[in-house]
């Protein structure tokens, strides 16, 4: 599996198991970006998002190694298990554990109070969750592209904009939001060719 890295950009995503639902009401979106700002927003800049009834994706990049080590050793178990500073291997796969752990940490604290809302037992998510590097300036931007045309292309509405459960309307708005909005934009050269991209669908 690969691993989660410092300072690198990954496509994240995942789905519920079997014919279930991740989220059946507005509250379950508004719940899981919550959970999401708790355990991932320390150590993970956000750039695109979109979640959809029975899956999701997200376009991240992992913050500097210094940031997640400082959230790392804010619990005794992080301080008392890191590897010593000249043991390089052993905190790069320790970090990146530890990265995981907190999707996990996000994934199981969701489907707790899921479970408890809708009186069902076990797991929502699949096991495993997708990770996939992006080290492509192109890629990127058909990735921010395909992210947010998800529901245009399962057929939930006909433009992004009308999907209120990704990031697509935060990015052209000037209002406060967790997304890297600035970074986006530049990608696009500017807003007007960042709405422009996205009248279409492109290739990945």
């Amino acid at each position: 599996m690969e691993p989660l890295l410092p300072e690198c950009y990954f496509h994240i995503y995942n789905r519920a198991i079997g014919n279930e639902l991740l989220f059946r009401e507005d509250k379950n979106y508004t719940f899981f970006i919550e959970k999401y700002k708790q355990y991932l927003t320390p150590i993970a800049d956000t750039l695109a998002f979109c979640l959809m009834p029975n899956h999701f994706h997200l376009l991240i990049c992992l913050k500097p190694q210094a940031t997640i080590e400082a959230q790392l050793l804010s619990s005794a178990k992080g301080a008392k298990n890191y590897p010593a500073a000249d043991c390089i291997e052993k905190r790069e796969l320790f970090l990146s554990k530890y990265i995981s752990k907190q999707f996990s940490n996000l994934f199981s604290s969701y489907t707790q109070a899921y479970n408890l809302i809708y009186n069902r037992r076990g797991s929502l998510f699949l096991k495993n969750f997708k990770r996939k590097p992006v080290e492509d300036d192109g890629y990127l931007i058909r990735l921010v592209n395909y992210i947010h045309r998800n529901p245009v292309n399962h057929g939930f509405v006909s433009q992004p904009q009308q999907w209120k459960y990704s990031s697509y309307n935060a990015i052209v708005s000037d209002q406060p939001t967790l997304i890297k909005r600035d970074e986006v934009l530049q990608w696009f050269d500017g807003l007007a060719n960042f709405k422009y991209n996205h009248f279409y669908s492109l290739e990945l």
